[in-house]
């Protein structure tokens, strides 16, 4: 759960961004999206492959343009 207290001569806009900010930070949001649809253990590991595979490649393709 994450919690923002307004501070003194806070504007609206400034505490919601705070809270923003901290809700990315804490992956909430990530692990909800993910967690939405159930995924199998199998399915899990083919997409944590293909996410390595594109990852790898993309420092690959990084490294060639210096």
């Amino acid at each position: 759960m994450t919690f923002v207290f307004i501070r003194p001569n806070e504007s609206q806009d400034q505490l919601l961004k705070r809270f923003r900010k901290k809700v990315v930070k804490s992956g909430i949001l990530s692990t909800v999206r993910r967690k939405r649809w159930f995924i199998s253990k199998s399915e899990l590991r083919r997409v944590e492959k293909k996410k390595a595979i594109r990852r790898i490649k993309r420092r690959q393709m990084t490294r060639m343009g210096e």
